[in-house]
């Protein structure tokens, strides 16, 4: 009869195929099996879900003489994975009332909670939330961390107070996801509040904490204590250098971030496509011609290749130094085509320098190339300034109605302040 007819040692080696990604031979196995148990069905729907076959799982799932917890489990967090949060919920919801255990809804609001449809699926996720008769602090990481990444951070702020009004203390998870929501919300005095949080309550300063650290510090323009923060961790991750970096750059310390450039270069985490986009802004911004153009030179040197976005910034770091020509010659040498952002780069560098000449023959450039805008018409507002500053007046007109014949509309600026109150906010449109 063999191995595969004993249970157990069938049942392992159903697991270990499939956990070294032979699904065949698990599955041959499986079939040979003279008799199975719930644990064997698992093992083999398991490795089925784990390798993204969703459908030979189902299949199995409905053949299936006995089910358990973990069964529904493998299902629902499967289908979840898989991006199928539709199929998850049905299968939820077939649950039987006594396997409806903690793991069972965890999985579930999880799987809503990470996927990418979190927009459609974040009512869903707090409903399902919702109905947890015994919450633990899994739960509420899962559906905070899932608002955080996902962009909905007011909520994840909202249920942070609300965890912790409820009993539930936070752990370096809660806290770490909070500090990401600080940072994209720009609230400065919360995230300062929930570091003395962190200070306070003795929870330690692992690498998760201070990146957060760093990164709420860093979006919220408190650049000494972002940097103070940085200097604790002993080994950096590249995003947490880029965090360091891009923020000097974007608020102008352009020598602090060459510096950190320089630092990174030297230490084992080496600067990626992101790293190269912030010092050559910083460059742009700085002024720092030669130094740009000795970084850009650099990205072989890191076995990277030089993107469209790139090339923008090094468009722009010659553009704001007055050297035109050589910026149009370089997009003419790009092995990639120029998009809106390069040439309205370049645009609006004519437009300082005032040279009218090369303005027109970019949009010339532009109107050639039909594949290269995608509508924007932010080309034809920068010549008809180019053409205002230079006291043309007509041409300028000119290119007014040609805008206006076209339907091209200004999409409006918003703004957003706070001032000893609730965020107000205010839109700019055409005047």
């Amino acid at each position: 009869m063999g191995v595969e007819s004993d249970v157990m040692v069938g049942t392992s080696l159903v697991d270990m195929y499939a956990k070294c990604g032979d699904i065949f031979g698990s599955r041959k196995v499986f079939d040979n099996m003279p008799k199975r148990n719930v644990v064997t069905w698992n093992a083999m729907i398991g490795g089925y879900m784990a390798s993204g076959d969703t459908k030979p799982a189902n299949l199995l799932f409905e053949k299936m003489p006995m089910r358990s917890a973990i069964t529904w489990i493998e299902m629902i967090d499967g289908f979840a994975k898989s991006g199928d949060t539709v199929t998850a919920r049905q299968l939820f919801d077939r649950v039987p009332l006594e396997m409806r255990n903690v793991v069972t809804w965890t999985v579930m609001v999880d799987g809503y909670a990470s996927n990418g449809e979190m927009e459609a699926a974040k009512e869903a996720a707090k409903a399902v939330f919702d109905r947890i008769p015994d919450r633990n602090l899994v739960n509420w990481n899962s559906l905070i961390s899932g608002l955080a990444q996902n962009g909905f951070c007011e909520e994840a702020m909202d249920l942070f107070t609300k965890m912790q009004t409820e009993g539930f203390v936070p752990d370096e998870v809660t806290l770490s996801s909070v500090l990401s929501a600080c940072a994209q919300l720009g609230l400065l005095d919360v995230g300062k509040e929930i570091h003395q949080m962190i200070v306070h309550k003795g929870i330690k300063l692992n690498q998760f904490i201070l990146n957060g650290l760093v990164d709420m510090y860093a979006k919220c323009g408190d650049l000494s204590n972002a940097r103070l923060n940085f200097e604790k961790i002993t080994k950096r991750s590249d995003s947490c250098w880029n965090t360091m970096i891009s923020s000097y750059a974007i608020h102008g310390q352009c020598k602090e971030a060459l510096e950190l450039f320089g630092r990174m270069e030297a230490s084992s985490e080496k600067p990626n496509g992101i790293t190269f986009l912030s010092v050559l802004s910083a460059c742009a911004h700085g002024g720092f011609v030669e130094e740009g153009l000795e970084i850009f030179s650099k990205l072989k040197k890191y076995g990277l290749t030089a993107s469209i976005r790139h090339y923008g910034c090094v468009i722009d770091l010659l553009g704001r130094s007055g050297r035109l020509r050589e910026a149009y010659d370089l997009i003419k040498s790009m092995p990639v085509k120029p998009n809106d952002t390069v040439w309205g780069a370049l645009l609006g560098a004519c437009r300082v320098h005032s040279d009218m000449d090369l303005a027109d023959r970019v949009l010339e450039e532009v109107g050639r190339d039909s594949d290269t805008g995608s509508g924007n018409d932010s080309h034809y507002v920068l010549l008809s300034n180019i053409y205002a500053a230079s006291d043309n007046w007509e041409k300028a007109e000119r290119m007014k109605r040609f805008m206006s014949d076209k339907g091209f509309q200004k999409v409006p600026g918003y703004s957003s302040f706070m001032l000893d109150g609730p965020e107000m906010s205010f839109c700019a449109g055409i005047t």
